[in-house]
């Protein structure tokens, strides 16, 4: 497991927080007893005594560093030399004001709920700010998030058009109870919702709904950001523009997320949940891409959600995202599995209510028909709209309560041209994955529409019309993730070699010349954009962009 300690720059921000921060209540001890794994070799068993900042909500203590090194892909752990918790945002403010005006300025990254692979929202030698933190302080007060929904009278639809001001430290989940309480919902969602707002937005936001409305970045109306100057600023597409496009999808780069004003429509009751099994991969993609195209996606009544599942021999075809097949047809689907080695599941859902009840059914059979997949194999289940979108969240608890939940992921998420997945299929699927033999999670593979996104934004996608987005969404033990990193690698290699130009979702790259590939065209005006809202590189070093 890779660990980091700049030694020298824990002197450095201590003395720093010391001499610039004003000081409330007694000096708290900096002591690393019983935490002698996160003790750089030659560090001294406790540093100079590191007074309270703001009133007493940095944290220094063995367990809130060790909480603070590590994030949900348990692969890496960079120790931060402070972790605060905020009660209002004006600490927040404070804290990045007090970096920005040192003459040493120290890191500070915004920790959401550490849902990173590679150590992203970490701060080696810096400030972790927990974000969550600020969601407990508003559930003390008797309000359960920061989620405020408001109506405006739009003169050219003739509509109240709705939206939603959230907190950037609330959670999905949270904002779907609160939402759905009103008859509203978000348009667009991630697959896992125990997710921060202000986490997702900083990234993209995608799932089965990014081929219809865009991912989550592409349906927020303005925001409220913490810049890397400690400036608190409003932007939106007419106000502060070219914050508010740095900001979605920046990697935290350009500030902190305070608040998100997010699109809302009503919101269905009900889910009608189809999986359709196919063995041909052309059949798989051919049926994906017509039902994510125009005419079927500007249908009043077209599918609302669409992904796809690769089952490889790996025990039962369910997995902790959801438990959907029949036990009784576990079996027969396994059976598919063996014979053909890769079975593709394409997986959709049409919402509807109690209006709508009577017609669904057929409206269903008109979209799916004619499709490629296998006779005999498509299953179908009605559930509520709510446990749809929450559906990865039963299969969490299982795995917490057999502790599996808390070890290594070592994940890869890509973005793939449509006109080379049959070669990635090929390459990757049919070769890599099969010969290698170690899948332990879960592979998705679906299309999107590129005409949802803005450029604008700082998200890095492929320039065809459709692309996939390809996860490969592996566990492993603490001891054997080096196997699955490994099969990252040729993974990455065998793209460069096809000449297959794939972005990465989520990325992580250790070079300058990495980064500025990825962002290609957009890398000069984000580099710009960092000297501008964050010029001392304060913000989010565990993304390794600037630092």
């Amino acid at each position: 497991m890779e660990e980091r300690y700049p030694i020298s720059t824990y002197f450095i921000i201590v003395s720093i927080i010391s001499g610039v921060i004003s000081a409330v209540g007694k000096s708290k001890s900096y002591s690393y007893s019983g935490s002698a794994n996160f003790l750089p070799p030659g560090l001294p068993k406790s540093l100079p005594p590191l007074p309270n900042l703001l009133a007493d909500m940095l944290n220094s203590d063995s367990d809130s560093i060790h909480f603070a090194s590590s994030d949900f892909g348990n692969i890496v752990r960079h120790a931060p030399v402070a972790v605060l918790r905020p009660s209002s945002l004006n600490d927040v403010i404070s804290l990045v004001k007090s970096s920005y005006g040192s003459s040493t300025p120290f890191t500070i990254a915004a920790r959401g709920c550490g849902h990173s692979i590679r150590g992203q929202a970490m701060a080696h030698g810096g400030v972790v700010v927990e974000m969550l933190s600020l969601r407990e302080h508003a559930m003390n007060n008797n309000n359960r998030g920061r989620t405020v929904v408001s109506s405006v009278y739009d003169s050219h639809t003739q509509k109240n058009r709705h939206y939603a001001d959230v907190g950037g430290d609330t959670l999905w989940i949270d904002v779907l109870h609160e939402t759905t309480e009103q008859g509203l919902t978000p348009v667009s969602w991630t697959d896992y919702l125990y997710l921060t707002v202000g986490g997702t937005l900083s990234n993209a936001g995608i799932s089965g709904q990014t081929f219809r409305t865009g991912p989550q970045i592409s349906n927020v109306q303005e925001l409220d950001v913490v810049t890397g100057t400690g400036e608190l600023l409003t932007c939106s597409p007419s106000n502060n523009s070219e914050l508010f496009y740095a900001v979605l999808g920046g990697l935290g780069q350009f500030g902190i997320i305070t608040r998100a004003r997010i699109a809302l429509e009503p919101a269905p009751t009900r889910v009608k949940w189809i999986r359709m099994l196919y063995k041909d991969f052309g059949d798989f993609t051919r049926d994906q891409e017509r039902l994510i195209s125009d005419n079927r996606r500007k249908q009043s009544k077209g599918l609302n959600y669409l992904e796809g599942i690769l089952l490889v021999n790996q025990g039962s075809p369910d997995n902790w995202r959801s438990s959907f097949f029949p036990p009784s047809e576990h079996a027969r689907i396994l059976g598919l599995v063996k014979k053909h080695g890769i079975i593709y599941c394409l997986e959709v859902a049409m919402y509807y209510d109690d209006h709508y009840h009577d017609y669904v059914d057929k409206d269903l059979e008109d979209l799916l028909g004619g499709l490629g997949d296998i006779p005999g194999f498509r299953f179908t289940k009605d559930v509520s709209y709510v446990d749809f979108l929450n559906r990865v969240r039963p299969g969490e608890i299982q795995l917490q309560s057999q502790g599996l939940w808390d070890v290594p992921h070592p994940w890869l998420n890509l973005f793939v041209p449509r006109s080379r997945i049959s070669d990635f299929n090929d390459g990757v699927f049919k070769n890599i994955v099969l010969r290698n033999n170690i899948t332990t999670g879960i592979i998705l593979v679906y299309p999107m529409n590129r005409n949802k996104w803005d450029d604008r934004m700082s998200a890095a996608i492929p320039d065809e019309e459709v692309f996939y987005t390809v996860g490969f969404l592996q566990a492993s033990g603490f001891h054997d993730w080096q196997e699955f990193d490994q099969q990252n690698r040729q993974i990455i290699q065998f793209c460069e070699e096809a000449g297959i130009s794939i972005k990465q979702y989520l990325p992580h790259y250790r070079t300058r010349e990495d980064w500025a590939k990825h962002f290609g065209i957009k890398w000069c005006n984000l580099c710009q954009q960092k000297t501008q809202f964050d010029p001392k590189k304060i913000l989010s070093p565990g993304q390794m962009i600037f630092s």
